[in-house]
């Protein structure tokens, strides 16, 4: 028997959502992931309309698409995000967006059911940022692999900020970076933006995707291609910190030196 969340999509229609746009988000959190036809048909709707739905529920940073037709696959971004829009939206009253947090944490319930490895696309400059944004929800030192140069030319005016905001959240970072002149510039304020650096030779190992590992996330920033990947795996996590810490240890050998 198909499980009743008409309240859970009362709540969210309270917030602005319309009748379809619940019922598409709520099919979607259960499914997992999913082609317009299958959240569709979970949803009750005809497939032109299903699409309109994803794509609005898209736009408001709700839900994620990746791959591409016919092949293109929709699934539910953290239901976090439903807060983080509201609070985009000036209009909206902060009674509200206390109430959409109360809703989160019911909706969170639901999304972990299923314990599933996911992993997040995102494109362009704003998606760089977003995937950025998301290593401010960590809960523990962040393992960093990064190049402050192509950092800093992909995203010029965002990084100050971003170091400020990290820092005064208490999250500290490990960095194992080529070592450039512009990385020896910003290695003077790790005390005061809680990290630490560990350089390699540039000359054998510059890199450009920056890779962070934190809680049971791995975030990689193609700053080239300007794609951003976030994989959510407890298994993949682990692995990739242990190897994290095998590196660590040469590239603190190659510093000394």
């Amino acid at each position: 028997m198909k499980n009743d969340y008409s309240q859970l999509k009362i709540q969210l229609q309270s917030f602005g959502f319309s009748e379809k746009e619940s019922g598409v988000y709520i099919a979607l959190l259960e499914l997992g992931k999913g082609t317009v036809t299958e959240i569709s048909r979970s949803a009750g709707i005809n497939r032109t309309t299903g699409y309109d739905i994803l794509s609005s529920l898209s736009n408001k940073g709700i839900v994620s698409v990746s791959g591409k037709e016919p092949k293109q696959e929709f699934s539910a971004e953290p239901p976090s995000s439903i807060t983080v829009y509201l609070k985009k939206q000036s209009e909206l009253l902060n009674e509200n967006i206390k109430k959409s947090e109360n809703l989160v944490s019911e909706l969170d319930l639901l999304h972990s059911v299923k314990n599933r490895p996911k992993i997040r696309f995102y494109e362009g400059t704003e998606g760089l940022k977003q995937v950025y944004e998301d290593t401010l929800t960590s809960s523990e030192t962040i393992r960093a692999y990064a190049t402050v140069d192509d950092m800093h030319n992909a995203l010029p005016n965002y990084f100050p900020e971003y170091y400020k905001r990290r820092a005064k959240k208490g999250i500290f970072i490990r960095a194992i970076t080529p070592e450039t002149e512009i990385g020896k510039e910003r290695k003077i304020y790790d005390m005061e933006e809680k990290r630490e650096m560990a350089f390699v030779p540039s000359d054998k190992y510059y890199f450009s995707p920056e890779i962070n590992i934190y809680d049971n996330k791995v975030m990689i920033a193609s700053w080239r291609e300007k794609l951003g990947i976030i994989i959510e795996s407890e298994e993949i996590a682990d692995a990739m910190k242990k190897i994290y810490e095998l590196v660590w240890l040469k590239a603190k050998d190659f510093d000394i030196k």
